[in-house]
């Protein structure tokens, strides 16, 4: 009995140190592994600058020792070094610190989140979970615990198809001018004198008639005739007298046309408006005058609603002021002639031939900026724009567009250089966009960002800009309406980050890049995230051929995981 008591005790000594030892780090590091994880995203991605990590996990019941603390360090190693994200510390009930406690017997659950500066290493990497348990002197590191395999890199797929903008010319082939003169009567009468013919617009007209009436280069549409008659005579007799004066008029624009030679429809080309008595034209010319009494005299005929007493009343002011009777009333009594022509400028064979030929400078601003738009030669665009800057060196327009070629030539520094240019003769919104460009390619987004910002109303071509800028930074559902109208490579990868599967194919389809490797390789992420299988080995196999740098990126990709038994050739 004795013998076995003995054995009892010793045994219960041995169990009782067993557990002590089990309860401990030990317990902790051996059952490391009851702890639950779940990581979002996974596998980790690119989003702006960062990889973030979000991690909701639980400390499982009777886990966690309640003199111990444990400190853990997510981490993404990978060949070459490793980056850990932030640590973040736990302790038992009586441990003594001031982390999260964790209870003993129903456990806890946890978060965590954090980001850290993505470097091109970690695409191909580990997401390691390191853990240092403390209790009381001593540590112990855990084995370490992987968490995830590596970082998708697709947003880094985005293209610099930045949209620059020419700022355009304000040619007009066709220009709608207007040549006019009056002509005025005497008191009660539509005879046109002789006087009226000599004046200087009557004869500028008769000029202009003789000197450019047979030009082919000037179209002529027609002629319009307002007459008026002043308002002191009665109403009846003004409408019949502004009808004749109109029709005087006519008869003697028409014998300067005829005696030009100018071809016109004598049927078509007069339009007669005769307005009676100018009763208005009265009012602006008593305001305008320095007659004394003037806001007097107009009140007191604005008091009288009958027509008929207020025009005698205006022949009693006549009578009474002899300005009214000599200045005022004369110029109402009259015929305003306006003809309208058009002037046909140069062909575009004349203007390219002059802007090729030793002396552009003959053509104007306009016609020169828009010789440019006639040939598909950049350097001959470039010379046209050089040629435009020199002869009319205050304009901005010529030295942006010159700026804009450089940057389609991915000359960076040389496109600077034009744009600041263009910015210091006129702070123009199209400029902005594209000194925007230049400050994104050099890396300042939010600077380029703030001159999109500021050139809004230049063109849909800024929102666009601004979608790539949302895309490097994370603002998927952003780059999505800032490019909307646009179907191109950059618009289905902002879809595709957004979720948008369905409509990043449909885009990607529609684009430019849906024959080119790039284009290809993107619909084979868009099939990956579709499960399609046939859709991820068809797109590859397309994208292989035509660039066969995109065969490594494939084989590591983390879109192409579940796709790793059937890989594309």
């Amino acid at each position: 009995m004795k013998h076995s008591n003995f054995r009892f005790s010793a045994l219960l000594i041995v169990v009782g140190v067993a557990l002590a030892a089990c309860g401990g780090l030990g317990k902790m590091a051996k059952y490391a592994e009851t702890i639950e994880y779940n990581v979002d995203p996974e596998p980790l991605i690119v989003r702006g600058d960062s990889v973030e990590l979000n991690i909701n996990g639980k400390f499982p019941g009777k886990y966690f020792s309640k003199k111990a603390m444990v400190t853990l360090t997510p981490t993404l190693t990978y060949e070459g070094g490793s980056t850990p994200y932030k640590s973040v510390s736990y302790q038992g009930e009586d441990a003594a610190g001031n982390a999260t406690v964790i209870p003993y017997e129903a456990g806890k659950n946890f978060t965590y989140t954090d980001r850290i500066a993505y470097s091109p290493a970690m695409e191909s990497s580990e997401l390691m979970l390191n853990i240092l348990g403390q209790q009381g002197s001593k540590e112990q590191s855990f084995d370490p615990y992987k968490l995830g395999d590596g970082v998708i890199t697709t947003p880094l797929l985005v293209m610099s198809d930045d949209m620059p903008i020419l700022a355009k010319d304000q040619f007009k082939r066709i220009t709608a001018h207007q040549a006019n003169a009056v002509i005025n009567y005497l008191v009660n009468s539509s005879s046109v004198r002789g006087s009226e013919l000599r004046d200087d617009d009557v004869k500028a007209i008769e000029n202009f008639l003789q000197e450019f009436g047979t030009n082919e280069d000037y179209q002529f549409k027609g002629a319009e005739i307002m007459a008026y008659a002043s308002p002191e005579g009665e109403i009846s007799i003004n409408e019949d007298l502004a009808q004749e004066r109109a029709e005087s008029a006519m008869k003697s624009i028409s014998r300067l046309m005829d005696k030009a030679k100018v071809e016109y429809d004598k049927n078509s080309f007069f339009n007669l408006v005769p307005k009676g008595e100018d009763w208005l034209g009265f009012k602006e010319k008593m305001e305008a005058s320095d007659i004394a009494d003037k806001e007097l005299i107009l009140r007191i005929l604005e008091m009288y609603s009958d027509v008929t007493k207020r025009e005698e009343e205006i022949r009693n002011l006549a009578a009474t002021y002899t300005e009214v009777a000599d200045k005022i009333l004369p110029e109402l009594r009259r015929s305003q002639i306006t003809v309208n022509y058009d002037i046909v400028g140069k062909s575009d064979e004349e203007i390219i031939a002059l802007a090729r030929g030793a002396n552009p400078d003959t053509l104007t601003l306009e016609e020169m900026l828009y010789a440019a738009t006639l040939t598909e030669d950049m350097n001959e665009q470039y010379s046209i724009y050089e040629t435009t800057a020199s002869t009319y060196p205050n304009d901005f327009r010529a030295h942006n567009n010159m700026g804009v070629i450089h940057l389609r030539k991915n000359e960076i520094s040389q496109a600077k250089s034009k744009f600041e240019a263009a910015m210091g003769k006129d702070q123009s919104p199209i400029v902005k966009n594209n000194m925007a460009i230049i400050t994104r390619l050099n890396g300042d987004r939010s600077a380029a960002m703030e001159m999109l910002e500021a050139a809004a109303g230049a063109g849909d071509e800024v929102n666009y800009n601004m979608g790539i800028i949302d895309i490097q930074n994370g603002d998927y559902s952003s780059a999505v309406q800032n490019m909307k109208g646009y179907n191109t490579f950059n618009k289905a990868l902002a879809q595709v980050l957004a979720g948008n599967t369905e409509t990043a194919m449909k885009t990607v389809n529609d684009s430019d890049a849906s024959d080119a490797a790039l284009g290809y390789y993107l619909k084979a992420i868009i099939s990956a995230r579709m499960n399609d299988e046939n859709g991820v080995t068809t797109n590859l196999n397309k994208a292989y051929e035509m660039d066969m740098s995109l065969k490594d990126k494939g084989a590591s990709d983390l879109e192409f995981r579940n796709f790793r038994d059937n890989p594309a050739e």
